[in-house]
């Protein structure tokens, strides 16, 4: 039951993570939401917004920055939630950023290639390794259809892109219908697992390789030297042996005869 029940809070907290994450997109849209990051801590939860322009979050005396965190009090199940922001340094490398950005274009009037070729320009310019934008729905008829810009190197599934890269999402309403924008950028400077750097020798604390090359190696022990006298004397017996077979053939052929005499 105590199983169920964890599952259950884990769930439930996720639902109202994101309802707050919907709320303060849509109040902060204009200032340039950037996304959303919680941590518990012992004092409660604290949210961290990332906006490109954070005067407009806070307001004249933390006026509009003081009634955001109040509603998140009273109408959100949150454990004492306490509301921060952040300013983003490079708002082109921010997915969302680009996605409210390329949703807004749409609605002002912008034919869809040229809004995502300059959205994924942009992106490129400021850095990125690359980028992908997608955007689905009625783009240019009374039908659905799906138009992708692609740049650089992205990522498709799997942990990498998961890890590696950001993903943020917008809709633009017009005329004919919605159309849904997402963008999905690649970090600059990520380092991807096939990526490898080979290090110097010296680096990793080797020395050179003429010197491993160069060493000394100690000859071995000659093998002994036979002496002369030796060799005559191995020599001397061999000699005898063979003389005495040969006497000892020799005298096995004279006594054939007699034998075959004698019977």
């Amino acid at each position: 039951m105590s199983k169920v029940n964890t599952i259950r809070n884990i769930v439930h907290r996720n639902i109202e993570r994101q309802l707050v994450r919907e709320y303060l997109l849509k109040e902060t849209e204009r200032a340039g939401f950037g996304g959303l990051e919680f941590n518990r801590t012992p004092d409660g939860t604290k949210v961290t917004l990332q906006a490109e322009q954070v005067g407009r979050v806070i307001g004249r005396r933390g006026k509009v920055i003081h009634e955001l965190q109040r509603r998140l009090k009273e109408d959100f199940d949150l454990e004492k939630p306490h509301l921060e922001v952040n300013e983003i340094e490079e708002p082109r490398l921010n997915a969302q950023v680009m996605a409210s950005r390329l949703a807004s274009s749409l609605e002002r009037g912008w034919f869809f290639r040229r809004a995502g070729h300059s959205t994924s320009q942009n992106i490129m310019d400021a850095g990125a390794r690359g980028c992908l934008i997608i955007l689905s729905g009625k783009i240019s008829g009374a039908r659905h259809r799906v138009q992708k810009f692609q740049k650089g190197h992205i990522k498709f599934c799997g942990e990498t892109a998961l890890e590696l890269m950001d993903e943020g999402f917008s809709t633009a309403v017009k005329k004919l219908g919605t159309i849904g924008c997402t963008v999905r950028i690649m970090r600059p400077g990520v380092k991807l697992p096939h990526e490898i750097t080979i290090q110097d020798r010296q680096e990793s604390g080797l020395g050179p390789i003429e010197e491993v090359s160069m060493l000394e190696i100690p000859d071995e022990d000659p093998a002994p030297k036979v002496e002369e006298a030796e060799v005559a004397n191995t020599e001397e017996v061999v000699d005898s042996v063979v003389e005495k077979m040969a006497e000892m053939e020799s005298q096995a052929v004279e006594d054939a005869p007699d034998v075959a005499e004698e019977e």
